[in-house]
C-alpha cells in the first residue's frame, strides 16, 4: 500500500494530511473557495521514500481550498470543591476554518 502524505505546520500545530482530506484549522479569516498554500512542510512521503526537512523541506507545498468557517461545539469546564461553596463554570467554543487538501507538491 503506497500512501502519499505530508506533515505540515500551521498555527503552532502539526497536521498529517493526504490528498482529499478535510481538516479543521484555527480560524484564518478566509472566504469559501479561496485557495491556500502551506510551505512549512516538515515531512513528505511519496509512497516509496520519506523526506524529512531540517526543519522544513525546500520547494514542498501543500495546497488547500477553504470550505467554510464556523464555531465548534461548546466545551464546558466545571470545577467544584466539596463543602467549600466553591464552583466555577466556564464555556468555550473554538473558531475554525474547514479546508480540503487539493494537492501535495514536493
Amino acid at each position: 500500500m503506497s500512501e502519499n502524505y505530508a506533515i505540515f505546520k500551521n498555527g503552532g500545530k502539526q497536521y498529517k494530511v493526504a490528498q482529499g482530506d478535510v481538516l479543521l484549522l484555527d480560524k484564518l479569516g478566509k472566504e469559501p473557495k479561496e485557495k491556500l498554500e502551506f510551505d512549512e512542510v516538515l515531512a513528505l512521503h511519496n509512497g516509496k521514500e520519506l523526506s524529512i526537512g531540517t526543519p522544513f523541506l525546500k520547494g514542498a507545498k501543500v495546497q488547500a481550498e477553504v470550505i467554510n468557517e464556523g464555531r465548534g461545539k461548546k466545551v464546558i469546564a466545571f470545577k467544584k470543591h466539596r463543602r467549600k461553596d466553591s464552583k466555577t463554570k466556564r464555556g468555550f467554543r473554538r473558531d475554525f476554518t474547514r479546508v480540503r487538501i487539493l494537492s501535495i507538491a514536493g
